[in-house]
């Protein structure tokens, strides 16, 4: 995005201010209350911000176009088709069912065998793919061993959402704040994942406390469980060999892309052409691009326009302006203040759009002269942790909870907001003692 410097002297009472702020307020309040398709009101609302723009001479077709994140978008859309490719192996159930029979019906051990697996998986792949292929499985072993499912899904969730902001791609908003930043691949891995490791493990071992009542629960049926048999599972092992070649060159690649000039966007993106050239040579590709979510690509698309409105009309100059004393006066604190209404903020809604708004804004910080690398990973630990609250906090969490209403064990709101709210708050915790203890590392990267 372009102008932040320009757009900070825009008085905060003209009309483009003003009308680009509503445009922007009624957009989120609207995907808030869900009654219709966020991607539906994405669009609507970035086109009402151009059409506004036009007329008011402060934002036009172009600037839009130039607004999108075209890097965002590559990388979603590789890492998307890789996915898809992978989901029709049959490979995460295959995974999941090994896994759980070394467990041997252990109800905590479940917990931690099938959160470690889901977790591991979101730290390369889409957490929602993961949970939402991994979950009847996790059912279908709770049904047979005759112990809640809640427990499990709801770890798998909470782990999974947790692990992935360790990396660059665990994450959509990471992948926003990492091509923003700009941060590697690498940076994540130094900067933030031990940071996250700590954290996960202590959502690990709070879930055992929080959920110690239903892991006392004895499994019945052991021997069913271990008669499963995980190559029934195996739809395409042929695939599946290739795609996991291809995903582990492209995670080589993604160690090393700063290195030889590539954004990651076209990593992920070789790494999907690659799988489609290789396995639909002279098949139709039109069952795994069907896969792709290309809704959420548009709704992504959608949101940057709209904020790159809110820059252009002077919106997001003013606030990074308005915070510039918090920060020039105390950059520890700024961070830790970010970190908190971030997670707080996505608990109450989709981290997406949050992240979308707050990235132009600390975009404007540095153009101030802030050090702002500790406030991009202040953000990316507030998002990613503060999804945990709530299960409207993630796509993964609605995943989990509407799969939970197939069994006897149904996930509530009140429910969840019991074990997911101390989950966000432990590890907001563990994010706020590393900020004030670690600050000089995470003014990170030097370059």
């Amino acid at each position: 995005m372009t102008g932040h410097g320009a757009s900070a002297a825009v008085s905060p009472t003209s009309i483009s201010f003003i009308l680009s702020s509503v445009i922007f307020v009624v957009t989120f309040a609207l995907i808030l209350t869900e009654r219709v398709h966020r991607t539906v009101i994405g669009m609507f609302g970035a086109v009402v911000m151009v059409t506004a723009g036009i007329f008011l001479h402060f934002y036009g077709p172009g600037d839009a176009l130039r607004a999108i994140d075209f890097n965002t978008i590559g990388l979603l859309l590789g890492m998307m088709t890789i996915v898809a490719i992978l989901e029709g192996t049959g490979a995460f159930q295959y995974l999941a069912i090994i896994s759980a029979k070394k467990t041997k019906g252990d109800p905590w051990k479940l917990v931690v065998v099938l959160g470690t697996i889901t977790t591991l998986v979101s730290l390369i792949l889409d957490n929602v793919t993961t949970v939402v292929l991994i979950a009847p499985v996790t059912i279908l072993i709770a049904k047979n061993l005759k112990i809640p499912a809640g427990p499990t899904l709801m770890s798998e969730a909470l782990l999974s959402d947790t692990g992935g902001v360790a990396t660059l791609v665990g994450d959509p908003p990471n992948i926003m704040i990492g091509s923003a930043a700009p941060f590697t691949f690498n940076d994540f891995l130094v900067h933030i994942a031990p940071i996250v490791l700590v954290a996960w493990l202590v959502i690990l071992f709070t879930l055992k406390i929080v959920f110690r009542k239903e892991l006392a629960i004895p499994p019945s049926n052991v021997d069913t469980l271990m008669k499963m048999n995980e190559w029934d599972a195996m739809k395409d092992w042929k695939t599946c060999k290739i795609v996991m070649g291809v995903l582990a060159l492209v995670v080589v690649i993604f160690f090393v892309h700063h290195s030889i000039h590539m954004p990651p966007s076209m990593v992920a993106l070789i790494g999907a052409s690659l799988c489609l050239i290789i396995i639909t040579p002279t098949r139709d590709p039109q069952p795994i691009l069907e896969k792709v979510e290309w809704s959420v690509l548009l709704f992504f698309a959608a949101l940057f326009v709209i904020v790159g409105g809110m820059e252009h009309s002077g919106v997001l100059g003013y606030l990074a302006t308005s915070v510039s004393g918090l920060a020039h006066g105390n950059l520890i604190v700024a961070a830790v203040v970010i970190m908190w209404v971030s997670a707080v903020a996505s608990a109450a809604v989709d981290n997406i759009p949050f992240t979308m708004a707050m990235i132009p804004v600390i975009q404007n910080l540095e153009t101030l002269g802030v050090p702002v690398n500790i406030l991009w990973w202040s953000l990316a630990l507030g998002v990613g942790f503060g999804g945990n609250g709530t299960p409207i906090g993630s796509t993964a969490n609605v995943v989990v909870v509407a799969k939970s209403e197939q069994t006897d064990d149904p996930i509530t709101f009140k429910r969840w907001f019991k074990s997911g709210s101390i989950a966000m708050i432990v590890t907001c915790i563990v994010g706020t003692i590393a900020i004030i203890v670690f600050h000089s590392w995470l003014m990170g990267p030097h370059r």
